[in-house]
């Protein structure tokens, strides 16, 4: 074997590596585990919207894992599911006073769903899973897989629903004059279709990779 092919083998089967790409793919917490559904069907009718959401809960993800590594060995198995509320409800708060903040009408579209994000599956669920069990290191960039995993669907969400229901992307007009919207896009049955039509396509595609 080529030194550059066991170069990239042994870069392949990096824990760090296989720890950032999990939630990329394998574990995506939305088309692999089906979580963090609300937010997804609620907020993805603007591509605005979905990217400051899609990167809040990756902050979150991110730091709360972080923490919840580091403590990992003082926080009693009795009350962790509370420490860990504690914990990503102090980057929530970070998230939602920096939207407030420095964009005042992207908080006012996205309403009590900045603050629903303490108690997202997915954030809670790397936290029991993985950040419990495992290193800082390994838990920020396990976070930071599923973060980018999470974005990537929201952001494939809202391209389409924006694009087709309101004709723009961005703000910005891309459809043709001539264009009548799919107003069944903007609403939450559109997302709820749209999503079991992403689900389909990436399950299939993992199976024939699988096989």
């Amino acid at each position: 074997m080529s030194p550059k092919k066991t170069v990239k083998r042994s870069f392949r089967n990096a824990k760090w590596f296989k720890a950032l790409i999990a939630g990329l793919w394998q574990d995506n917490p939305t088309f692999c585990m089906v979580l963090g559904l609300c937010s997804m069907l609620a907020i993805t009718n603007r591509m605005d919207n979905a990217i400051a959401m899609g990167l809040g809960v990756t902050f979150c993800i991110v730091f709360s894992s972080l923490l919840v590594s580091l403590f990992r060995n003082v926080i009693p198995s009795r009350v962790r599911m509370l420490a860990y509320m504690v914990i990503i409800a102090t980057f929530v708060i970070c998230v939602d006073r920096f939207l407030k903040a420095y964009f005042p009408p992207i908080s006012e579209e996205l309403g009590p769903y900045v603050g629903l994000i303490i108690t997202n599956c997915i954030i809670m669920g790397r936290a029991e899973t993985y950040a419990i069990k495992n290193g800082p290191l390994l838990s920020a960039l396990d976070g930071l897989g599923c973060g980018i995993g999470y974005t990537f669907m929201l952001i494939l969400m809202a391209f389409v629903r924006e694009t087709i229901g309101f004709g723009t992307l961005l703000g910005y007009r891309v459809m043709p004059g001539s264009w009548v919207n799919w107003v069944v896009m903007t609403i939450a049955p559109g997302a709820f279709f749209l999503l079991g039509v992403y689900l389909w396509i990436f399950r299939t595609i993992a199976k024939k990779t699988e096989a």
